[in-house]
């Protein structure tokens, strides 16, 4: 009984140990995701920053062309309709 005792003690401490790793690898690993997290943050914040006020001009830029486009046809339409076609 002896040598068995001794092993469930040996157990015992081997499995404090693993607890104690354990506790310390939940630590790393946590602050290696806020870290993460963070640093994902900044980069898609600093992306947004520095690609919105392209899209911005590149949305009015693309309105301005609709909006020449449509003049054209329209000024187009009352030419042809100005013009003295013949009616079959």
């Amino acid at each position: 009984m002896n040598a068995l005792e001794r092993q469930w003690k040996a157990v015992q401490k081997q499995l404090k140990e693993l607890g104690k790793q354990a506790k310390t690898a939940r630590g790393q690993a946590r602050k290696k995701m806020k870290r993460l997290e963070r640093r994902t943050r900044v980069a898609v914040a600093r992306a947004l920053r520095k690609t919105e006020p392209q899209v911005r001009q590149a949305v009015d830029e693309a309105a301005r062309v609709g909006r020449g486009l449509r003049a054209g046809v329209k000024a187009g339409a009352a030419a042809y309709r100005a013009s003295g076609r013949k009616k079959a």
